[in-house]
This record gives structure tokens, sequence and C-alpha cells, in this order.
């Protein structure tokens, strides 16, 4: 399973996209689309248009990553929201990729210990 570290940044494409796009596609869907840099280190999530298929980019330090599932049922449940561009935490990432879908839920402030430097 593809669990990323608690402390990346997550961006999530909000409309629908061509599951056929490889690194190259989905690098300039990063840049042009979400005025993201793809090389930054962040992960970004990629959803096609019947929900079932999600794609992953991501880059580490000698390359581009591309993770991929596909669900055979159900689809994958995101917050819909107006733009194209939504950021994500890991816990909202992670129930993506399980199908949990989370309605009307408040999440409570909790303490964030500063990382040392």
């Amino acid at each position: 399973m593809f669990f990323p570290e608690s402390h990346i940044t997550i961006w999530l494409y909000a409309k629908a996209t061509d599951m056929r796009k490889s690194f190259d596609g989905l690098a300039a869907l990063a840049k042009n689309r979400l005025k993201e840099s793809p090389v930054s280190g962040a992960l970004f999530v990629f959803i096609n248009k019947r929900q079932t298929h999600i794609k992953i980019l991501y880059f580490d330090r000698s390359g581009y990553c591309l993770w991929a599932k596909r669900l055979e049922q159900g689809r994958f449940n995101y917050p819909q929201r107006e733009g194209e561009k939504q950021s994500l935490n890991g816990t909202q990432l992670k129930l993506i990729l399980e199908g949990i879908e989370v309605k009307n839920t408040r999440q409570n402030k909790r303490y964030n210990h500063p990382l040392p430097p």
C-alpha cells in the first residue's frame, strides 16, 4: 500500500484526467493547470471521469515516480469543491484511496509540535 509521509504537500487535480497520460503528461498538468512545480517533492493526485482510476505523481531525488490504482468496483470519493486545485492532507488521501466518503464532519484542532531544525 502507498502511504506518504505526513509532512508532504498533496495536491488534487479536481477535474477529470485522461488516464492514458503518464509521467510527462501528468507533470505538464501539475505545472500548467495546478501552477505547481512537478519536481517540488509534492504529491499530485489525478482521478479519471468515472472515478475508478487514480494516479499519483511525485518526484523523488532522481526522477518521477507514478503510483496507480484501479478499482474493481466502487468509486474514489473526494471532496467536491470549486476550482481545479485542492489541497489534501495525508489522512484525506488515505480515505480517498480506501474509498471512504467523509461527509458533514468536523476536524478539531490538534497541537502540532514543530519539527526540530
